[in-house]
């Protein structure tokens, strides 16, 4: 799996609307090594040997000794259905040519499936199976095989994935792992030393180092992750594996590379380690990820901009659009507010913001501190919670996946007032029987044959007991329609 690359161009909009993801990949490429040339010139006078520091580089095979067992190789397989392809010619079952261009034709409607394969990073966190990983190397895996430095394979469960953070837990069958150490990302400075390991273009257990070159750093697609960016030689294939500290302590995930090229141009971003660590015990516990949200958008504060405001100094986050139903406007924020401090923090930069309000816990009181009309203002509000763009466990919709092709979950409380619906589920996505009878992403599903459901087991034990057609209620948009699925 290809580890995800950052567009080319830094240019994005200043505007970051709150519970916004997005991510852009791109495929690797090698790269040729450079060799530098040297040159001396004879008038240069000798440096004093004396006169300069000796800093020492730091030796790195303890670090690597101790941890590469923890480190694990990931191959994941998935399928990806082609579209239909133009129908055969009928020739008559005598034909001699008739059973070639059937065995080539595969089912009537549908293209052949492609399977695809892909490679990837992680390291074991328990001694009893789980391994994190980044959610893009293992999202849609129809199959996920886990393989250790000591040719150890084993078949892993996606326990699940979050996209907005990229991270994911998967699973595997086993006792008496070796984990490894998790440090504290928010003592690392700038210049520090770090280590990755893993498996670039499927190069199982490769060892790179490199330094520290800017803690928090938001990247131009806005997320909730304050990044470590490090020039650490990061490809594609390094995707979850583990950013190490001259402790030898995971501070963070390797997930993306900026590059023109695909390959390593020395821009890699780690996610800290405290940020995939709360997103693990929430998949692990519950399934899913839940996020605070207080329904503004904001952009950086310029210099002018600040002085147009009446600050001395631009720092902050400008409100440049408030939701009219969200819990900032019931509050009373406005547009042209700058938000400086959230709970009494303060906020430096407006990239701040998004993570800080993403670890609120739904329903919580919140503080913000704001500046408006020259003067300081005080206002608290009641967190919402942000809608998730996808589901984050995985299991939600798999048992149902093979038999009615559905990838489902439950509507949030805000869906279902807004769709003034009492329960439902939201189809994440559509195949095989379900898509042939219409199904699409963005229905929510009512009934299964009459019967209500409120979750993906009463959907699974529902099909379960059908024959073979099953009549799904669904709404879309304002309309409720029965739509029939023949599953066989």
């Amino acid at each position: 799996m290809k580890i995800r690359i950052l567009a080319s161009s830094l240019a994005a909009s200043a505007l970051v609307a709150l519970g916004i993801w997005g991510g852009i990949e791109a495929n690797g490429s090698w790269l040729r090594d450079a060799h530098a040339q040297s040159s001396s010139v004879a008038t240069q006078p000798a440096v004093n040997p004396a006169a300069a520091p000796v800093q020492a580089v730091p030796n790195f095979a303890s670090i690597v000794e101790a941890n590469k067992s923890s480190v694990v190789n990931i191959t994941v397989t998935s399928t990806e259905k082609t579209a239909a392809a133009a129908p055969m010619p009928d020739l008559g079952g005598d034909d001699p040519f008739s059973q070639f261009f059937r065995r080539f034709q595969g089912p009537q409607g549908q293209g052949p499936e492609l399977h695809k394969r892909g490679l990837g990073s992680g390291f074991v966190i328990s001694a009893d199976g789980l391994i994190m990983t980044n959610a893009h190397v293992v999202d849609g895996a129809t199959q996920v095989t886990v393989k250790f430095p000591d040719r150890r394979e084993y078949k892993a469960k996606v326990l699940g994935v979050d996209k907005p953070s990229d991270i994911a837990v998967i699973k595997i069958d086993a006792k008496g792992l070796k984990p490894v150490k998790l440090g504290d990302p928010s003592t690392l400075q700038v210049g520090e030393w770090v280590l990755a390991i893993g498996s670039p273009y499927g190069f199982e257990n490769s060892v790179t180092a490199g330094i520290v070159s800017a803690t928090s750093r938001a990247l131009p697609e806005g997320t909730y992750v304050p990044f470590i960016q490090t020039d650490a030689a990061v490809n594609p294939g390094n995707s979850g594996g583990p950013l190490f500290n001259l402790r030898g302590e995971v501070i963070g995930i390797n997930s993306q590379i900026y590059s023109q090229t695909g390959g390593y141009q020395g821009l890699a971003f780690a996610i800290p380690i405290d940020v995939a660590k709360k997103v693990e015990t929430q998949l692990v516990q519950h399934g899913s990820v839940q996020r605070g949200r207080i329904g503004v958008g904001i952009q950086e504060l310029s210099q002018p901009l600040a002085e147009s405001f009446g600050l001395q100094s631009p720092t902050g986050a400008l409100v440049g659009s408030v939701d009219k139903s969200g819990p900032a406007a019931k509050a009373g924020v406005q547009p042209g507010d700058v938000i400086l401090a959230m709970n009494g923090k303060p906020i430096e930069r407006s990239s701040e913001l998004p993570p800080r309000v993403a670890d609120l816990k739904p329903g919580s009181k919140a503080s913000l501190e704001l500046w408006r009309n020259g003067a300081k203002k005080q206002v608290e509000l009641t967190v919402g919670e942000l809608k998730p763009e996808k589901v984050a466990s995985s299991s939600a919709g798999e048992g149902e996946h093979g038999r009615l092709g559905l990838a489902v979950r439950p509507l949030t409380d805000e869906e279902k007032k807004e769709a003034q619906l009492a329960n439902g589920l939201l189809v994440e996505q559509a195949s095989g029987p379900s898509a042939q009878a219409g199904i699409r992403e963005g229905d929510v599903i009512l009934a299964v044959n009459g019967k209500p459901v409120k979750s993906a087991a009463d959907l699974r034990a529902a099909a379960g007991k059908a024959g073979k057609v099953v009549a799904l209620l669904i709404q879309r948009e304002d309309a409720k329609i029965f739509v029939p699925v023949e599953i066989g």
